[in-house]
């Protein structure tokens, strides 16, 4: 045995000093491999023994507990006072009343759909966001459905389609709908109504989604490695097995903002009414102006708009879109609200937030600035069981929740785990009501800006962006963002480069912080 050991070494001593491809062993043979192997555990070592309970990122160690806890429904309590710098720059706080409550009613329930649609949803204001199948195994998918069927509150199948695993228990569902049109496309890959009314029609789907950008990777298709489309998966989003499944940039049912409020009207109809809105990350701010005049041209409102923002989580997606391209989203948040408001649409339209909401101090903060609902992505997969480790691109997800390797799916147990997706949502919304209580009012929607900390990060934005009723219409709104609005027109997504580069620049001016 010795020296079949001493043989092995020996002949990895020579192929180390005579392969070209890696310097460090053909300098330093065997020991080199160390340093390899240390790379690969870093990730785990810095995880569990360097980071301190609030420094990891994306979710810090404090914040994964909440949701363990939360969702093994364990006592979600702190001993000894917050770990947080309470004089940082980046810290906030929600105002308190002496006259602390219980609101009477927490269902935290609201109606979605305008006067157009016939099929009117009552939805939580705390649900499952987009995460396709494919991007999530098959045992995720369906605990997440079950989880949701069980807490009374919808699941967002991601753009990826409908999946049997997403209709197995019945649970609530929002179809969203990419630029892929996976689940109702042609073999070109352009939209196919027949497709998408047959699958829109089930009583499982309450509401559709038209997905416009995504925070994570906005103005960048969404991906899937080909070593995670299975058969399954190809057949389901009726695409190839031989190359990355890339979903193009943009959509090919229309080119302007007029064409994007007839898609929606299309969309409404063959569905049979059910509520329709659509999901963006805001990038240039006249762009939505050149929406909303779309829908005040043409009298088509989407029944809600999501908003999703620049720190928004995804399975896989280029570096340079995940750190540097999207608004915020506390500022997008914050700007779709105050558009809403100053072209006299925001009562007739509801918004939902995504983008790291784990918590119920960040759905009151969201809600104080516009949200009528919540949703959320990794929180509920940390629900399931997900440990942060960061290889959902790899399809070796340690946990099974973003793999389709059926040996590593075989350790998520969809019933047990739907037990906790319910708890998780069920516990944070005891603790919203807590929150809303200890601020001495009765239901979230008596909370506005005054309950929010003066020194709150989105504070410069949001005072830099408020508006009251109708402001655009009138041309009453301030200066720059006035004539921003009337650069952009209903029939075309873009303005004159030159007036653009001023009007932006104006608008921006000392809010590069926030940004």
């Amino acid at each position: 045995m010795t020296l079949i050991i001493v043989a092995i070494l020996a002949a990895l001593l020579i192929w180390d000093l005579l392969q070209p491809r890696h310097s460090i062993l053909r300098n330093f043979p065997l020991v080199g491999h160390l340093r390899y192997f240390l790379e690969l555990i870093r990730p785990e070592v810095r995880q569990y023994f360097i980071e301190s309970d609030i420094d990891g990122r994306p979710f810090n160690r404090n914040e994964r507990s909440l949701i363990y806890e939360r969702a093994k429904d364990t006592e979600d309590l702190e001993p000894f006072g917050t770990e947080l710098n309470v004089y940082d720059k980046s810290y906030y706080y929600l105002r308190h009343s002496i006259k602390a409550c219980l609101p009477q009613d927490r269902s935290f329930r609201i109606n979605v759909g305008g006067d157009a649609c016939e099929k009117k949803y009552s939805a939580s204001i705390f649900n499952i966001s987009a995460m396709s199948f494919g991007s999530l195994g098959a045992h995720a998918v369906e605990a997440l459905n079950l989880g949701a069927k069980k807490g009374g509150f919808y699941h967002c199948t991601g753009e990826g389609g409908i999946s049997p695993y997403h209709l197995k228990h019945g649970g609530d569902l929002v179809w969203q709908i990419g630029t892929g049109y996976f689940g109702c496309r042609n073999q070109d890959g352009s939209f196919s109504p027949k497709l998408f009314q047959t699958a829109a029609s089930a009583d499982a789907v309450k509401m559709v989604e038209l997905k416009l950008s995504q925070g994570a990777k906005p103005g960048h298709g969404g991906v899937l490695p080909k070593e995670k489309i299975s058969e399954e998966i190809a057949r389901i989003r009726l695409i190839s097995r031989d190359e990355d499944c890339v979903s193009p940039s943009a959509h090919s049912t229309f080119y302007d903002p007029i064409g994007l409020c007839h898609f929606l009207q299309e969309l409404r109809e063959l569905s049979g009414g059910k509520p329709v809105g659509f999901k963006i990350c805001i990038g240039f701010e006249h762009e939505f102006f050149a929406v909303c005049k779309a829908m005040l041209e043409t009298g088509i409102l989407p029944d809600f708009i999501t908003v999703d923002g620049a720190e928004g989580g995804t399975g896989a997606a280029p570096i340079e879109f995940s750190d540097h391209v999207g608004m915020p989203m506390l500022a997008g948040l914050n700007f779709v609200h105050n558009t809403l408001i100053g072209c006299g649409l925001r009562e007739k339209i509801r918004i939902a937030v995504a983008g790291k909401i784990f918590s119920a101090a960040v759905m009151v903060r969201c809600s104080i600035l516009g949200a009528d609902w919540f949703n959320a992505a990794r929180p509920f997969m940390m629900a399931l069981g997900c440990i942060q480790a960061q290889k959902c691109h790899t399809n070796h997800c340690p946990v099974g929740v973003t793999t389709m390797n059926k040996y590593l799916q075989r350790g998520l147990e969809p019933i047990s785990k739907s037990d906790r997706v319910a708890n998780y949502h069920r516990n944070s919304l005891r603790a919203l009501a807590e929150l809303i209580g200890a601020a001495g009012v009765s239901s979230l929607s008596e909370m506005d800006r005054f309950f929010i900390s003066p020194n709150d990060p989105a504070r410069r934005y949001i005072e830099h962006f408020s508006l009251e009723n109708g402001q655009f219409l009138n041309g009453k709104a301030p200066t720059a963002w006035q004539e921003l609005w009337d650069a952009s027109s209903a029939y075309r997504f873009e303005i004159s480069s030159k007036k653009l580069g001023k009007l932006e620049a104006d608008n921006t001016s000392g809010d590069q912080e926030n940004r």
